[in-house]
């Protein structure tokens, strides 16, 4: 999962055209004052462990809200932030399962209709900690084998932890 967070004063959206996968709304438009926008993708490697992404993408944003004296969230679907979409049946319920666990954690959260192409006006704080991108990823912990989401190349997750970092970077 990626996820860009901006600090935000204010956001307002409006859902304009909807999309072939996209969820049915009663609402089309919403809008947040004092909060964090979470422009949230969930990726191909995600289906995997769905309930992982959620926990630790859920650990990540309250340790960036912690930082930054927030309780106000926007989950925003963003499908712009990689090249490896996951199905949008399984991206829509990680969406609404991190929802449920910010609520669950006692923030005020809203999201961002699904599928929806969406004008939005945001404005961002502007200090040096308004922006932050996250990537969540599933096998966090743990030993894998995944593929590339760019190139779908195998990548053995226990030997890039063996490579050195260059002087060069």
């Amino acid at each position: 999962m990626r996820i860009l967070a901006i600090h935000a004063s204010h956001i307002s959206w409006r859902a304009t055209k909807k999309a072939k996968f996209a969820e049915e709304i009663t609402k089309k438009d919403g809008s947040m004052d004092g909060c964090v926008v979470l422009f949230s993708c969930v990726e191909k490697q995600d289906e995997v462990e769905p309930a992982r992404v959620v926990e630790g993408a859920t650990r990540e944003i309250r340790k960036r809200l912690g930082m930054l004296k927030v309780n106000k969230v926007v989950v925003f679907p963003f499908a712009h932030l990689t090249s490896a979409l996951g199905r949008p049946e399984i991206a829509l319920q990680v969406l609404k399962d991190l929802e449920k666990s910010l609520a669950g954690h006692g923030y005020e959260v809203e999201r961002a209709p699904f599928g929806w192409y969406k004008e939005y006006d945001l404005k961002s704080t502007g200090h040096p900690l308004s922006e932050l991108s996250m990537s969540i990823c599933p096998y966090e912990g743990k030993s894998c084998d995944a593929s590339c989401p760019y190139c779908s190349h195998p990548i053995n997750i226990s030997e890039l932890s063996k490579v050195a970092p260059t002087e060069d970077i």
